[in-house]
């Protein structure tokens, strides 16, 4: 099967938020309650129950205000760190046409893969102790459907299809991000200006942590046999670390 691609163009958004409805209402999302913080970008972020979010950012420009707008959701990425990190068989999945699968049913809930996304984009709902993130509406996808946010876009700023065929379309336009950062992405973006306007990492890379993971701590977990001593293994060389930044952060805008 060919792999599958978003591409969006953040000049032809308008801030609609039609996908963000769409995306709610075909997975079955709640509604948020939210305050009102000085912004139009509401929810505030992406949640366990928001998988797909139009930011919204003013800049100035020769003395005027200038909105962007831009989608942000998973990035589905080739080198995609919580498909590394995830100690669960089956819990995160590459599905056929290369977009990353969360099973949230399988998730135990280790938040490995919340801790170590370089897009920060998986999120962890405390009360059902379960990790979340968008699927590309593999359920419609599989099916010979567009995902729901392609679908409701009124203006052709989401366009989905054969990976290659929109990088071919993409190449020339404008900043295409995607093609080559984590090995390739499958929601890619067209942008006028540089991705770090964007909120997007210039170079994102894989953390050292999940390497640590991949290639030494769970092989050892497996040779020795224990559930245990691999839990034991993550929790103190790759999660308790993570918690001590954290925490640090928090208090560094408290």
């Amino acid at each position: 099967m060919a792999e599958k691609a978003l591409l969006i163009d953040v000049r032809k958004c308008m801030a609609c938020r039609g996908c963000q409805v769409a995306c709610k209402q075909w997975n079955q999302l709640p509604a948020e309650k939210t305050t009102f913080t000085g912004t139009y970008q509401n929810p505030p972020d992406l949640s366990p129950t928001t998988w797909t979010l139009i930011r919204f950012k003013e800049v100035s420009e020769g003395g005027k205000v200038k909105w962007l707008f831009w989608k942000t959701q998973c990035l589905h990425c080739t080198d995609a760190t919580c498909l590394k990190v995830c100690p669960v068989p089956g819990a995160i999945t590459r599905m056929d046409d290369g977009t990353i699968y969360l099973d949230s049913k399988k998730c135990t809930g280790c938040k490995y893969c919340v801790m170590n996304c370089p897009f920060e984009v998986p999120k962890y709902d405390r009360v059902k102790n379960k990790a979340s993130k968008c699927n590309l509406c593999y359920d419609r996808t599989s099916n010979g459907l567009p995902p729901a946010c392609a679908k409701t876009c009124p203006t052709g700023a989401i366009r989905y299809g054969d990976r290659d065929e929109l990088l071919a379309y993409a190449r020339g336009k404008s900043i295409v991000y995607g093609e080559k950062e984590l090995k390739g992405l499958h929601v890619m973006y067209l942008l006028p200006e540089e991705p770090t306007v964007y909120d997007l990492p210039k170079e994102p890379k894989v953390p050292t942590t999940a390497i640590l993971w991949r290639d030494i701590l769970r092989p050892i977990g497996l040779i020795l046999g224990g559930g245990s001593i691999l839990a034991w293994l993550g929790y103190h060389f790759l999660l308790m670390p993570q918690k001590e930044k954290l925490t640090k952060e928090a208090e560094k805008h408290s």
